[in-house]
């Protein structure tokens, strides 16, 4: 199973597929999720990880890792996080470097508490593309809120010596960038953000849109997400922070590399879920092999067993991405009943 395409932008992998949608996807996916652990140090109250036990704890094994990425020899992106902390994950930097070697883009998430002076080498050396810090706040109080703990000081500061020894080491990579989820509770922050980013010397802000299922839980619910429901005071704190990144050289995007504003909008008012790429161009696989649609599945709709499409221990990739299950989920995503997972894709949040 191999996939040969090269990618203008590592970031927006998904624009990059054909129009041609159909129950087969017509090439091998371009971009793995691998999910390299589901466990973490932290209570987020965005995360569904936080309020249920999707899976047991656990950690993507060697074997499962290569297993999965020496199907896609020439695959061109892979994101090593899901539900949990990468860094928590021993084997990480061999499994960096193990995608490097082959020429893959690679990045992950983390929430930056274990940026410890004594690992900033290995993340340099292992070849690291992008490194997301997921901040969330713009002050300590309001981080506490989100994330359940306070590690606020000790992640600006590590982050900011992170930077610091790059500079003196002359290395460009990995691109470090600051991420700050959108809610009602923090938008105000944005300017404030941007600020803390340059005072780090990070040069890079994005908006993370807010993702949540039915129910809600913690701040993952409907009446503190900014999507569709933007205010005036919203847009300006957006607009703030944009003049202040101007000023500051701080870029600030959202995530999918979108401009902010255009990020909390709805896609389109006719099935706004069938313009997604992602059953066509990627594959995502938790710690134990289970194949997930995409990282938004899991914020979406409660229970895995709701959504598995393949599991990696049992099946090939090909034999996963070419299974009724999957031909059967592509179907449903172009039709007026798309998936469980995708039923607010571009409705509640944006694609």
């Amino acid at each position: 199973m191999q996939a040969s395409v090269a990618l203008k932008d590592p970031r927006r992998y998904f624009e990059e597929i054909g129009a041609r949608r159909g129950a087969t996807a017509e090439a091998p996916p371009v971009c793995l999720y691998l999910e390299v652990t589901n466990r973490c140090n932290l209570l987020c109250e965005t995360c569904p990880r936080t309020f249920e036990t999707l899976e047991p704890p656990a950690d993507m094994s060697w074997e499962l890792f290569t297993g999965i990425v020496d199907q896609v020899p020439n695959v061109a992106r892979v994101v090593l996080h899901g539900v949990g902390e990468p860094m928590l994950v021993e084997a990480l930097p061999r499994m960096i470097r193990y995608l490097k070697d082959r020429g893959t883009y690679v990045l992950f998430n983390t929430n930056g508490t274990l940026m410890q002076p004594r690992r900033f080498g290995e993340l340099i050396d292992s070849g690291l593309d992008e490194l997301r810090v997921s901040l969330d706040a713009a002050d300590r109080a309001s981080y506490a809120r989100v994330r359940g703990k306070d590690f606020f000081d000790r992640i600006v500061r590590d982050v900011g010596k992170f930077i610091a020894f790059q500079k003196q080491a002359g290395a460009t990579t990995p691109r470090v960038s600051l991420w700050l989820t959108g809610l009602k509770e923090t938008v105000d922050q944005l300017p404030a953000f941007v600020r803390l980013a340059a005072s780090m010397g990070v040069g890079e802000v994005h908006l993370q849109r807010l993702v949540f299922d039915e129910g809600g839980y913690g701040m993952a619910r409907a009446d503190l997400s900014l999507f569709e429901s933007t205010q005036a005071d919203e847009h300006a704190a957006i607009a703030a922070a944009q003049a202040l990144g101007s000023e500051l050289g701080v870029s600030l995007d959202a995530s999918g590399a979108t401009e902010p504003g255009m990020s909390l909008k709805r896609q389109s008012e006719d099935q706004p879920w069938a313009t997604c790429r992602r059953p066509w161009s990627l594959m995502y696989f938790t710690a134990h092999g289970r194949a997930l649609p995409c990282c938004i599945a899991p914020f979406s709709v409660r229970g895995y067993g709701n959504y598995t499409l393949g599991d990696a221990t049992q099946s090939t990739l090909r034999e996963i991405w070419d299974s009724p299950a999957y031909r059967d989920f592509r179907t449903a995503l172009l039709s007026d009943a798309p998936p469980a997972p995708c039923q607010n894709c571009g409705m509640r949040w944006s694609l």
